[in-house]
């Protein structure tokens, strides 16, 4: 079997994880076995970083549409479980938009989902008198 001198693919590979190494602090940056080990622990670090991105963004849509719930005096759960009884498909991301640009857009939101609840409320006290 003939001897292989891996000139250009394994500079090629050592290059690539250097490049991405660049700006690291010390042997991080100019060694490839370190630099090599702090390049996979930021890609896993940036790979669960993505999956929290995501969690901590509905976290803050949350947040800001409990906050202009109350101010139209209501609870976050309610307000969502009144615009799910009223059919509206508004997602969350969305809603928090509504809530900080447009108030008065929020409120009729608000007071749509306070009748669908109170229609719920009614249908449900008469389906118990009966």
């Amino acid at each position: 079997m003939p001897r292989v001198k891996r000139s250009t693919k394994r500079s090629d590979r050592r290059k690539k994880i250097l490049k991405r190494a660049s700006g690291y602090f010390l042997t991080k940056s100019k060694l490839y076995q370190a630099a090599q080990e702090a390049v996979e622990r930021g890609l896993m670090f940036a790979y669960t970083g993505r999956k929290q991105k995501k969690r901590q963004y509905r976290a803050l849509w949350i947040v800001r549409i409990n906050a202009a719930c109350r101010l139209n005096g209501m609870s976050y759960s309610t307000f969502i479980n009144g615009l799910k009884l009223a059919g509206n498909p508004l997602d969350r991301k969305i809603l928090a938009d509504i809530a900080v640009n447009d108030a008065v857009g929020f409120a009729t939101l608000a007071t749509q989902s306070k009748s669908a609840l109170s229609s719920a409320k009614s249908a449900r006290e008469k389906a118990a008198a009966a």
